[in-house]
């Protein structure tokens, strides 16, 4: 078996960080991920019969999948070699995958491939290795924390199981930290740390899901303690100047970004300022950029709130501004203003729905010559040919509306925009009610 992570005896060399120590070499070590690995759970049983087909591990970071590729690695009789997307090029691949085509030939073997972050493989890498997934020679494990759906090959994803890890809970981080401060051998131990339930807690709320960074955390504090007593005193403020920010998992880039400003956008919708004012804070201290959220804002203030409450798009439109103007941390005052006035704004997405109709019509309908009487002649050949003949000027007519329709011929009649009844969109019903009834009486008159 290929090693995953060779270990070679180095003389005079500094410890391993303790995540790394501390990384679960079996499953009755392994925290969390129940739903998946618990006995009898169907990937626990082909991982121990060593019968595993392949698999996408899809998660946070910190939540186990290069943890769970080793214990395969340790676990299979298959041969078994690891890829980093990160060094790995097509030429490597390929002679792997030529290896592992030739051992199942001669002697039956099949080879288990790891793909620590497959997300970034492009296409081409990524197609190297579907011939051999199909034919059997290889078993896929790929490793992501991005959505497969989006980073993954079709067709190497319609061949592959996706198994989702999650970002663990608050009291499994804080196990793996009890763990690691009782563990002498490989954790700390020997060091005699002194830390009461409450920093341990925060340590594993500050991990955000993530036991990596939870160790990291963990053990960075406990270098920087004083010692007193012969005890390592580690506290919260002890902590706190470790970390000093909370890092919030987020990736501009990635699905995060986008389920974050789904999140906001959809509690604008449902009128609910306080988990709009949330999911902003937390696009806001994850570093996102204020223009993209200002953006997104003014969208809303015209597909969710339109005419209901046309100061909504002024309200936008000025956040926008005062970002550009003041910037950050300035900026997030405005931006939390103009989401929590759009998620209490009467809602209508009257203006979306007309545009989105009138759109439709102008791409697949016969594209009509505008009117004649729409028109205007500023020339004496567009008069002779009775541009603008029969237009009505509206300001002459009785309340200032004229019967004249401003439609191409085929599309009369037509309604694209259609007004709730809520805001400011109950006054616009009632105008166009009126403006219609009037048209008609002269209709009928005429």
């Amino acid at each position: 078996m290929d090693s995953l992570f060779p270990d070679e005896p180095v003389t005079n060399a500094a410890p391993s960080p303790l995540a790394e120590r501390m990384r679960p070499r079996a499953f009755d070590e392994f925290v969390g991920q129940d739903e998946l690995l618990a006995p009898g759970k169907p990937l626990r049983e082909a991982i121990e019969r060593d019968l595993l087909q392949s698999i996408i591990l899809w998660g946070p970071p910190g939540t186990g999948k290069t943890t769970l590729a080793r214990i395969i690695a340790d676990t299979t009789k298959a041969r078994f070699v690891s890829f980093s997307a990160m060094l790995s090029g097509i030429k490597e691949i390929r002679d792997v995958m030529l290896e592992a085509e030739r051992i199942r030939r001669t002697t039956g073997r099949r080879t288990i491939v790891f793909i620590d972050e497959i997300h970034r493989f492009n296409k081409s890498q990524q197609d190297a290795f579907l011939p051999r997934v199909e034919s059997g020679d290889i078993v896929l494990i790929g490793a992501t924390t991005e959505n497969p759906s989006f980073e993954v090959n079709a067709a190497l994803l319609s061949r592959s199981k996706v198994f989702v890890l999650r970002g663990l809970a608050t009291e499994e981080v804080a196990s793996i930290l009890r763990r690691a401060l009782i563990d002498v051998e490989r954790g700390l131990g020997a060091q005699r740390v002194a830390m009461d339930a409450e920093t341990l807690n925060a340590i594993a709320m500050y991990a955000n899901g993530d036991a990596r960074s939870a160790l990291n955390l963990l053990e960075l504090s406990v270098a920087a303690a004083p010692m007193v007593d012969g005890e390592k005193r580690v506290d919260v403020a002890r902590v706190e100047q470790a970390i000093q920010r909370r890092m919030l998992l987020y990736d501009k880039s990635g699905e995060e970004h986008y389920n974050l400003i789904s999140a906001l956008h959809k509690s604008m919708r449902n009128s609910d300022p306080d988990a709009s004012v949330y999911w902003l804070a937390r696009m806001v201290e994850a570093g996102e950029d204020p223009l993209y959220i200002a953006r997104r804002l003014v969208r809303f203030a015209s597909e969710d709130v339109g005419n209901a409450d046309p100061q909504a798009l002024t309200v936008a439109i000025a956040a926008k501004e005062a970002v550009h103007f003041m910037g950050m941390p300035e900026g997030n005052t405005a931006l939390a203003q103009a989401a929590l006035y759009l998620a209490t704004a009467p809602k209508s997405n009257a203006v979306y729905e007309a545009y989105s109709r009138a759109a439709e019509d102008a791409q697949h309908d016969v594209a009509e010559p505008v009117p004649l009487h729409l028109r205007n002649a500023p020339t004496r050949l567009m008069k002779e040919l009775e541009y603008g003949k029969g237009y009505k000027y509206a300001h002459n007519e009785a309340d200032a509306v004229a019967d004249m329709s401003c439609l191409p011929s085929a599309l009369q009649g037509r309604q694209y925009y259609e007004p709730k009844d809520r805001g400011f969109e109950k006054e616009i019903k009632r105008r166009l009610d009126g403006w219609a009834e009037i048209k008609k009486k002269r209709r009928t008159s005429d």
